[in-house]
């Protein structure tokens, strides 16, 4: 039995749901706004579905469209069908509000900027302005095939992003299966299993090598910076965003927060007396603008690029045999081989974590004593060799 009338409404005045029987309800906002809205079950599920606001949408219109929606739901039917399908977004429209809800996680910056260039490269022109829920197996494997062999490690990379933008879309109810998933798995040739490693230079020729760039022409905060890496054994990305006021020089200890280490957690590098060496020299480069200890010598500031440090090992000849990263790999080597010191150390110098879990929970300490030990081993041994500059070419 219908409880509201024409009159009732214009005298109605209290925020909240006024209902008028058979699903529908009266809505009025805190600031007097009144609109219509059909209260109903669809699929086992609640559903609201705004009919419009008062008067342009009358209580007898009111009162029809509430009607014809309950029939359609008694027929199987759904009235919110017409409306989801409309605001259902493109894929590429889908992949920038993917790329908006996670990029604060991610902590790479290359990594964070080559996820949309990815997809603009190699799915946008072929899918990025159809609707997610019309993408169907036949456009995926359009876009993956041609590089899932030629280009494995992309095309891995590829796929992988496209199932994240569709599961962001599946789980937002814009489609029903994630078909970038195991639904094309079968479709796919099969890659080779190639175990990629970092180019690693050999540990008995650190000590030359980095005599070798320190005779070239390569700008002091890149030299510097690449002595850092080595000496401390960090990635490229944690060394060139190092800050003075993570470095204790009275504990000869660098603090790195876990905002910048990929665990995200705090990390702690004992230093050497060569690492400290980098910083006295360091102090030549401090600059009002910024807390960097490496800053870039044209973008005051910023911090030197990933790019540069590549291009000191380019310049001396070392880019075929050797990548920044790579010379982790030498110094884990170097402390496999020339020292007898516990698996658990190398690795905490090197924040892994301990892959074993009953190891990791009793191996809790961050081994800070003997990883100084460690540490300044290796950077004897690098600064050791002998001092002649060799050619890598």
């Amino acid at each position: 039995m219908s409880k509201l009338t024409v009159a009732r409404i214009n005298a109605l005045t209290a925020p909240g749901r006024h209902g008028d029987g058979a699903t529908l309800y009266l809505f009025i906002t805190p600031g007097g706004t009144k609109s219509w809205v059909q209260r109903v079950m669809i699929a086992g599920r609640r559903c609201d579905i705004g009919l419009g606001a008062y008067p342009t949408i009358s209580l007898a219109k009111a009162r029809r469209l509430a009607a014809a929606n309950r029939t359609l739901i008694a027929e199987g039917g759904d009235p919110l069908a017409d409306k989801r399908k409309a605001a259902t977004p493109t894929f590429r429209e889908a992949a920038e509000r993917t790329f908006e809800a996670n990029k604060t996680r991610w902590r790479n910056a290359k990594a964070t900027a080559n996820w949309m260039q990815s997809l603009e490269r190699y799915a946008f022109q072929s899918v990025g302005s159809i609707r997610v829920d019309q993408i169907n197996r036949e456009h995926l494997l359009r876009i993956l095939t041609p590089i899932w062999t030629n280009k494995p490690e992309t095309g891995r990379k590829v796929r992988q992003r496209i199932r994240a933008v569709l599961s962001w879309a599946q789980a937002h109810g814009y489609v029903e299966h994630n078909l970038a998933g195991d639904a094309i798995s079968g479709a796919l040739p099969t890659q080779k299993s190639v175990q990629a490693h970092f180019r690693a230079l050999p540990y008995q020729e650190v000590g030359m090598a980095l005599e070798t760039v320190e005779s070239s022409g390569a700008g002091l905060s890149a030299k510097l910076c690449l002595r850092w890496v080595v000496l401390t054994a960090t990635r490229s990305g944690e060394a060139r965003g190092a800050r003075w006021a993570e470095i204790d020089h009275e504990a000869c200890e660098w603090r790195i927060p876990a905002e910048r280490m990929k665990s995200a957690v705090d990390h702690v590098v004992p230093l050497s007396n060569a690492a400290m060496s980098v910083l006295r020299e360091a102090e030549n480069l401090r600059e009002t603008s910024s807390d960097l200890v490496f800053p870039s010598p044209s973008k005051p500031g910023r911090a030197l690029s990933d790019a540069t440090l590549t291009k000191v090992l380019r310049t001396v000849g070392l880019a075929d045999r050797a990548t920044v990263h790579g010379f982790r790999a030498t110094f884990r080597t170097w402390a496999s081989e020339r020292t007898s010191t516990p698996h658990a150390i190398m690795e905490a110098a090197l924040a892994h974590r301990v892959p074993d879990s009953t190891e990791r929970a009793y191996s809790r300490s961050d081994y800070r004593n003997r990883r100084r030990i460690l540490m300044q081993r290796w950077g004897d041994y690098v600064t050791g060799s002998p001092a002649k500059v060799l050619a890598f070419r």
